[in-house]
Protein backbone atom coordinates (compact mmCIF):
# COMPACT_ATOMS: atom_id res chain seq x y z
CA UNK A 1 0.00 0.00 0.00
CA UNK A 2 0.96 3.34 -1.00
CA UNK A 3 0.76 5.33 2.44
CA UNK A 4 2.47 8.59 0.63
CA UNK A 5 -0.90 8.80 -1.47
CA UNK A 6 -3.10 8.09 1.31
CA UNK A 7 -1.30 11.04 3.23
CA UNK A 8 -2.13 13.35 0.39
CA UNK A 9 -5.79 12.66 1.06
CA UNK A 10 -5.90 12.75 4.93
CA UNK A 11 -6.44 16.09 7.24
CA UNK A 12 -4.19 17.13 10.11
CA UNK A 13 -6.08 19.12 12.63
CA UNK A 14 -3.22 21.80 13.07
CA UNK A 15 -2.95 25.53 14.25
CA UNK A 16 -2.36 27.75 10.86
CA UNK A 17 -0.61 31.13 11.18
CA UNK A 18 -0.62 33.59 8.70
CA UNK A 19 2.44 36.50 8.61
CA UNK A 20 2.35 39.76 6.90
CA UNK A 21 4.29 42.32 6.94
CA UNK A 22 2.85 46.18 6.67
CA UNK A 23 2.98 48.18 3.56
CA UNK A 24 5.03 45.19 1.48
CA UNK A 25 4.95 47.03 -1.42
CA UNK A 26 6.87 50.41 -0.88
CA UNK A 27 9.99 48.48 -0.34
CA UNK A 28 12.69 48.70 -3.08
CA UNK A 29 14.04 45.38 -4.15
CA UNK A 30 17.41 45.89 -1.47
CA UNK A 31 14.98 46.46 1.49
CA UNK A 32 12.36 43.82 0.47
CA UNK A 33 15.44 41.39 1.08
CA UNK A 34 16.59 42.96 4.51
CA UNK A 35 12.77 42.98 5.55
CA UNK A 36 12.50 39.52 4.39
CA UNK A 37 15.45 38.41 6.32
CA UNK A 38 14.14 39.86 9.72
CA UNK A 39 10.89 38.77 9.32
CA UNK A 40 12.49 35.02 9.51
CA UNK A 41 14.79 36.27 12.29
CA UNK A 42 11.98 37.17 14.17
CA UNK A 43 9.85 33.69 13.96
CA UNK A 44 12.81 31.47 14.32
CA UNK A 45 14.45 33.10 17.32
CA UNK A 46 10.42 33.09 18.41
CA UNK A 47 10.42 29.00 17.82
CA UNK A 48 13.48 28.34 19.31
CA UNK A 49 12.67 30.40 22.72
CA UNK A 50 9.58 28.75 22.60
CA UNK A 51 10.86 25.04 22.35
CA UNK A 52 8.81 24.72 18.90
CA UNK A 53 11.04 22.00 17.25
CA UNK A 54 11.48 22.68 13.15
CA UNK A 55 10.29 19.05 12.55
CA UNK A 56 6.79 20.22 13.83
CA UNK A 57 6.39 23.00 11.84
CA UNK A 58 5.87 23.86 7.95
CA UNK A 59 6.82 26.86 6.94
CA UNK A 60 5.94 28.24 3.09
CA UNK A 61 7.23 31.43 1.92
CA UNK A 62 5.25 34.26 0.85
CA UNK A 63 7.12 37.00 -0.27
CA UNK A 64 5.86 39.36 2.02
CA UNK A 65 5.35 37.08 4.82
CA UNK A 66 5.67 33.06 6.10
CA UNK A 67 2.83 30.59 6.14
CA UNK A 68 3.04 28.46 8.55
CA UNK A 69 1.25 25.52 10.11
CA UNK A 70 2.32 23.64 13.57
CA UNK A 71 1.30 20.08 14.38
CA UNK A 72 -1.23 19.06 17.01
CA UNK A 73 1.56 18.26 19.34
CA UNK A 74 2.31 21.77 20.27
CA UNK A 75 -0.13 22.96 22.40
CA UNK A 76 -2.24 26.09 20.95
CA UNK A 77 -1.64 27.84 24.37
CA UNK A 78 1.99 28.00 23.89
CA UNK A 79 1.79 29.82 20.48
CA UNK A 80 -0.69 32.07 21.67
CA UNK A 81 1.48 32.61 24.76
CA UNK A 82 5.15 32.12 24.85
CA UNK A 83 5.26 32.32 21.51
CA UNK A 84 3.49 35.21 20.57
CA UNK A 85 5.71 37.59 23.82
CA UNK A 86 8.87 36.38 21.92
CA UNK A 87 7.60 37.19 18.54
CA UNK A 88 6.67 40.44 19.52
CA UNK A 89 10.59 40.97 21.91
CA UNK A 90 12.24 40.34 18.80
CA UNK A 91 11.04 42.49 16.90
CA UNK A 92 11.16 45.76 18.50
CA UNK A 93 14.86 44.35 18.88
CA UNK A 94 14.76 44.17 14.73
CA UNK A 95 13.25 47.60 14.52
CA UNK A 96 15.38 49.47 17.21
CA UNK A 97 16.94 52.24 15.20
CA UNK A 98 15.15 51.60 11.78
CA UNK A 99 14.01 54.68 9.98
CA UNK A 100 10.89 52.59 8.59
CA UNK A 101 10.15 50.11 11.61
CA UNK A 102 8.84 46.33 9.98
CA UNK A 103 5.54 45.90 11.31
CA UNK A 104 3.64 42.42 10.96
CA UNK A 105 0.38 41.02 11.12
CA UNK A 106 -0.58 37.96 12.05
CA UNK A 107 -3.54 35.89 11.36
CA UNK A 108 -4.26 32.16 13.82
CA UNK A 109 -6.57 29.86 13.08
CA UNK A 110 -7.05 26.06 14.11
CA UNK A 111 -8.77 23.55 11.52
CA UNK A 112 -8.07 20.36 9.53
CA UNK A 113 -5.31 20.99 7.06
CA UNK A 114 -4.02 18.74 3.82
CA UNK A 115 -0.47 18.73 3.22
CA UNK A 116 0.76 17.45 0.08
CA UNK A 117 4.13 18.60 -2.05
CA UNK A 118 3.60 21.94 -3.16
CA UNK A 119 2.79 22.60 0.90
CA UNK A 120 -1.20 23.18 2.50
CA UNK A 121 -4.40 23.90 1.79
CA UNK A 122 -8.02 23.88 3.29
CA UNK A 123 -10.43 26.96 5.15
CA UNK A 124 -8.27 26.83 7.88
CA UNK A 125 -5.42 27.94 5.85
CA UNK A 126 -7.73 30.19 4.14
CA UNK A 127 -9.06 31.81 6.83
CA UNK A 128 -6.05 32.62 8.66
CA UNK A 129 -5.00 34.17 5.76
CA UNK A 130 -8.46 36.19 5.21
CA UNK A 131 -7.74 37.70 9.11
CA UNK A 132 -4.21 38.36 8.87
CA UNK A 133 -4.98 40.41 5.44
CA UNK A 134 -8.28 42.21 7.08
CA UNK A 135 -8.56 46.02 6.85
CA UNK A 136 -9.57 46.05 10.23
CA UNK A 137 -5.99 44.60 11.25
CA UNK A 138 -4.37 47.18 8.36
CA UNK A 139 -5.84 50.21 10.38
CA UNK A 140 -5.44 49.34 13.38
CA UNK A 141 -2.07 48.52 12.82
CA UNK A 142 -1.32 51.94 11.96
CA UNK A 143 -3.75 53.80 13.98
CA UNK A 144 -2.16 52.81 16.93
CA UNK A 145 1.67 53.12 15.78
CA UNK A 146 1.56 49.38 16.75
CA UNK A 147 4.76 46.35 15.75
CA UNK A 148 2.39 43.78 15.62
CA UNK A 149 -1.35 43.12 15.83
CA UNK A 150 -2.95 39.33 16.29
CA UNK A 151 -6.15 38.59 14.54
CA UNK A 152 -7.69 35.19 16.65
CA UNK A 153 -10.23 33.02 14.83
CA UNK A 154 -14.04 32.73 16.64
CA UNK A 155 -13.24 29.52 17.76
CA UNK A 156 -9.50 29.86 18.55
CA UNK A 157 -10.68 32.72 21.03
CA UNK A 158 -13.14 31.10 22.55
CA UNK A 159 -11.24 27.13 22.64
CA UNK A 160 -7.72 28.86 23.93
CA UNK A 161 -7.60 32.47 24.57
CA UNK A 162 -11.13 32.88 26.93
CA UNK A 163 -9.77 30.57 29.20
CA UNK A 164 -6.67 32.70 29.84
CA UNK A 165 -2.87 31.19 30.50
CA UNK A 166 0.52 32.12 31.08
CA UNK A 167 0.79 35.25 29.13
CA UNK A 168 -2.35 34.88 27.63
CA UNK A 169 -4.97 37.90 28.67
CA UNK A 170 -8.33 37.38 27.36
CA UNK A 171 -9.20 40.59 28.23
CA UNK A 172 -7.13 42.10 25.88
CA UNK A 173 -8.78 41.50 23.28
CA UNK A 174 -11.27 43.57 20.79
CA UNK A 175 -14.19 41.36 19.04
CA UNK A 176 -15.09 42.43 15.70
CA UNK A 177 -17.52 41.14 12.78
CA UNK A 178 -15.28 40.96 8.99
CA UNK A 179 -17.07 40.41 5.67
CA UNK A 180 -15.07 37.81 3.87
CA UNK A 181 -15.38 36.42 0.41
CA UNK A 182 -17.23 33.44 2.80
CA UNK A 183 -19.40 35.15 4.76
CA UNK A 184 -19.11 37.64 8.01
CA UNK A 185 -17.12 35.74 10.93
CA UNK A 186 -16.10 36.95 14.25
CA UNK A 187 -12.65 37.68 14.44
CA UNK A 188 -10.35 38.97 18.07
CA UNK A 189 -8.09 41.66 17.77
CA UNK A 190 -5.18 42.19 20.42
CA UNK A 191 -1.92 44.35 20.45
CA UNK A 192 0.72 42.41 22.83
CA UNK A 193 1.52 44.79 25.67
CA UNK A 194 -1.41 47.18 25.47
CA UNK A 195 -4.83 47.15 26.60
CA UNK A 196 -7.87 46.08 24.43
CA UNK A 197 -8.01 48.07 21.50
CA UNK A 198 -10.16 50.16 20.22
CA UNK A 199 -10.74 49.40 16.63
CA UNK A 200 -10.57 52.35 13.99
CA UNK A 201 -13.89 52.86 12.11
CA UNK A 202 -14.62 52.26 8.85
CA UNK A 203 -14.04 54.39 6.13
CA UNK A 204 -17.05 56.58 5.17
CA UNK A 205 -18.55 55.12 1.79
CA UNK A 206 -17.94 57.70 -1.34
CA UNK A 207 -21.03 59.81 -1.35
CA UNK A 208 -22.99 58.89 -4.95
CA UNK A 209 -22.22 61.04 -8.19
CA UNK A 210 -24.14 63.97 -8.38
CA UNK A 211 -25.67 63.14 -11.79
CA UNK A 212 -25.06 65.27 -15.07
CA UNK A 213 -26.05 68.97 -15.31
CA UNK A 214 -28.21 69.56 -18.14
CA UNK A 215 -26.64 71.74 -20.83
CA UNK A 216 -27.22 75.28 -20.91
CA UNK A 217 -29.77 76.78 -23.33
CA UNK A 218 -28.52 78.19 -26.50
CA UNK A 219 -28.97 81.65 -26.89
CA UNK A 220 -31.12 82.81 -29.98
CA UNK A 221 -29.11 84.50 -32.52
CA UNK A 222 -29.47 88.32 -32.37
CA UNK A 223 -33.18 89.18 -34.44
CA UNK A 224 -34.64 86.21 -33.14
CA UNK A 225 -35.04 86.51 -29.53
CA UNK A 226 -38.38 84.91 -28.55
CA UNK A 227 -41.06 87.49 -27.08
CA UNK A 228 -43.86 84.73 -26.28
CA UNK A 229 -43.89 81.51 -23.89
CA UNK A 230 -44.11 78.27 -25.45
CA UNK A 231 -46.80 76.43 -23.46
CA UNK A 232 -45.66 72.40 -23.48
CA UNK A 233 -48.33 69.80 -25.34
CA UNK A 234 -48.50 68.17 -21.66
CA UNK A 235 -49.26 70.78 -19.77
CA UNK A 236 -52.62 71.44 -21.46
CA UNK A 237 -55.65 69.63 -20.14
CA UNK A 238 -56.47 66.88 -22.41
CA UNK A 239 -60.63 67.65 -21.80
CA UNK A 240 -61.11 71.40 -21.37
CA UNK A 241 -64.24 72.38 -19.59
CA UNK A 242 -66.78 74.13 -21.92
CA UNK A 243 -66.51 77.35 -20.21
CA UNK A 244 -63.35 77.54 -21.05
CA UNK A 245 -61.83 79.31 -24.20
CA UNK A 246 -59.49 77.16 -26.64
CA UNK A 247 -55.86 77.59 -25.93
CA UNK A 248 -53.26 78.55 -28.39
CA UNK A 249 -50.27 77.25 -28.64
CA UNK A 250 -47.73 79.15 -31.20
CA UNK A 251 -43.62 78.77 -31.05
CA UNK A 252 -42.24 82.29 -32.19
CA UNK A 253 -38.82 83.08 -33.71
CA UNK A 254 -38.83 86.60 -33.92
CA UNK A 255 -41.90 89.31 -33.35
CA UNK A 256 -45.22 88.95 -32.14
CA UNK A 257 -48.45 90.39 -30.85
CA UNK A 258 -51.65 88.78 -30.78
CA UNK A 259 -54.94 91.25 -30.50
CA UNK A 260 -58.60 90.07 -30.14
CA UNK A 261 -61.72 92.36 -30.36
CA UNK A 262 -60.01 95.73 -30.06
CA UNK A 263 -61.56 99.47 -31.41
CA UNK A 264 -58.83 101.91 -32.71
CA UNK A 265 -59.99 105.43 -33.25
CA UNK A 266 -56.83 106.97 -34.79
CA UNK A 267 -53.96 105.73 -36.63
CA UNK A 268 -52.37 102.77 -34.67
CA UNK A 269 -48.43 101.67 -34.36
CA UNK A 270 -47.80 97.75 -33.45
CA UNK A 271 -44.52 96.16 -33.39
CA UNK A 272 -41.17 97.98 -33.43
CA UNK A 273 -40.34 101.25 -34.51
CA UNK A 274 -37.89 101.42 -37.31
CA UNK A 275 -36.02 104.23 -39.03
CA UNK A 276 -38.86 104.03 -42.22
CA UNK A 277 -41.68 104.22 -39.64
CA UNK A 278 -40.45 107.09 -38.10
CA UNK A 279 -39.71 109.31 -41.42
CA UNK A 280 -43.22 108.36 -42.06
CA UNK A 281 -44.66 109.97 -38.76
CA UNK A 282 -42.43 113.24 -40.15
CA UNK A 283 -43.63 113.16 -42.97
Amino acid sequence: MNHDATGLTEEHYELVISVDARRSGQYDDVDKQRMRARIYRVLETAFAHAAVARDALHLEDRGDGVLVAVQGRIAASRMLGLWLVEVHEKLRDENRGLRVPLGLRIGMHVGPVRHDERGISGRAVDLACRLADSAPARRLLDAEGADLVLVTSSSLYEDVVSSGGKFIEPERHTAARLGLKEGEVTAWFHLPGRPAPQLPADPPADPPADPPADPPAEAPAPGNERTDAVQKVDDVPSEASPSEAPRTQYTVQGDMSEHRGNVYHDRVHIGRVTDRDADRGRG
